[in-house]
C-alpha cells in the first residue's frame, strides 16, 4: 500500500502525527493522534499541514544542506536546491523525501489502518495509568472520519484507555452520534466566532452546524452522557473582540456551560504555513500577554461560567 495515499472510500484519513507526553490536549499524560483533513479553513489554523485530506510535501529552508541529492530523483525538475519545490510542477510523488539526509524534504501524512494505530498508542499505556491520562484525537477535524474514528476509539476503550476529541464541531450529528460518541469519553468543542459573517468571512464556512451540534452536546452533557468543554481560541481582531467574546459567553450561559478554555493566540503556525508552500497574511504576529488573557476571562466569569 502506498504509503502516502490519499483518504480512500472506506473513510481512511491520513495521519499528520502521533505525539505523545502531551499535557495540554486533555487530562493527565496524553497522546495525541492528529488526522489531516479539515472543513473549515481558519486564517490562524495552528495546524495549517492538517487543513487537507490529501498528501502535502513539506520543504523547511532552514535544514537544507545543498546536498542536491533530490535534484538526482525528481523527474519534474521541480526542485531548486536552498529554495525548495515549485509545487506548480510537483506530482507528490515523494521521491526527495527518501533521499534527503537532513529532513528538509518530507511527506506530510500518512495512512495507518485503526487497529495500527491503537498498537502504536498502546506503548504509552503506563503514563496513561499513572496520571490518568489516555488518547486523544486532534487534526484536522478527526469527525470527517466518522467511521474510522469510532473504529480506532473502540479499540482504545477494548483496552481501558481514556478517549479524547477534539473537534471544530462541524460535522454530521447522525454520523458523530452512530460511529464516535458511543466510545468518546471527553470532547474538547471549539467556539471561535458567533456571527455567521465574520466566521465564513475567517473560517471559510458558516457556523449554524457547529452552533446546533453545541446545544445537542451539552444537552448530553447535562444528562451525564459524556464530558464536555467549549474552547475558545483567542485571536486578537477577530475572535478576541469585545463583540465576539460577549456574544460567545452570553451564547454558552444561555446553554448552561459552566466551564470553557481560553486558547491564547501564539504565531508558532507561521513557519508550517511557510513550509508547505502557504502565505501569511492579515493576521496577528506575536503572543497574547496574559494580561488580555485575563481581560477575556472576566467576560465569561461574570457570567458564572469557570475559565481553565
Amino acid at each position: 500500500m502506498n504509503p502516502l495515499a490519499t483518504a480512500d472510500k472506506r473513510d481512511a484519513p491520513l495521519v499528520l502525527e502521533i505525539k505523545g507526553a502531551s499535557l495540554d490536549d486533555g487530562p493527565g499524560i496524553r497522546t495525541v493522534v492528529f488526522l489531516k483533513g479539515c472543513p473549515l479553513d481558519c486564517a490562524w489554523c495552528h495546524n495549517p499541514e492538517s487543513k487537507k485530506a490529501g498528501p502535502e510535501l513539506s520543504f523547511d529552508a532552514e535544514k537544507c544542506i545543498g546536498c542536491r541529492e533530490c535534484l538526482s530523483v525528481c523527474r519534474e525538475g521541480a526542485l531548486d536546491p536552498g529554495r525548495g519545490p515549485d509545487r506548480s510542477r510537483c506530482t507528490l510523488c515523494m521521491a526527495c523525501t527518501e533521499v534527503c539526509p537532513s529532513k528538509a524534504l518530507e511527506p506530510v501524512g500518512r495512512t495507518m489502518e485503526p487497529d495500527e494505530v491503537v498498537s502504536a498508542v498502546s506503548k504509552d499505556m503506563p503514563f496513561f495509568d499513572a496520571s490518568g491520562g489516555g488518547v486523544t484525537l486532534s487534526g484536522g477535524e478527526p469527525t470527517l472520519f466518522p467511521r474510522y474514528c469510532g473504529e480506532l476509539m473502540q479499540g482504545l476503550k477494548a483496552r481501558g484507555i481514556h478517549t479524547l476529541l477534539e473537534t471544530s464541531g462541524h460535522f454530521s450529528r447522525s454520523a458523530f452520534d452512530a460511529h464516535i460518541r458511543p466510545h468518546t469519553d471527553t470532547v474538547y468543542f471549539d467556539i471561535k466566532l458567533i456571527s455567521p459573517e465574520a466566521h465564513k468571512q475567517y473560517c471559510g464556512v458558516g457556523n449554524a452546524r457547529i452552533l446546533e451540534n453545541l446545544e445537542h452536546l451539552l444537552a448530553f452533557h447535562r444528562a451525564g452522557g459524556l464530558e464536555l468543554l467549549p474552547r475558545i481560541p483567542l485571536v486578537p481582531g477577530i475572535t478576541a473582540t469585545l463583540a465576539n467574546i460577549t456574544a460567545v459567553a452570553d451564547h454558552l450561559s444561555a446553554l448552561g456551560a459552566r466551564k470553557v478554555q481560553l486558547l491564547p493566540y501564539n504565531p508558532l503556525w507561521h513557519g508550517k504555513t511557510v513550509n508547505i508552500g502557504g502565505r501569511v497574511d492579515g493576521v496577528p504576529g506575536g503572543f497574547m500577554a496574559p494580561e488580555e488573557v485575563a481581560q477575556w476571562e472576566t467576560c465569561f466569569e461574570k457570567r458564572g461560567i469557570e475559565t481553565l
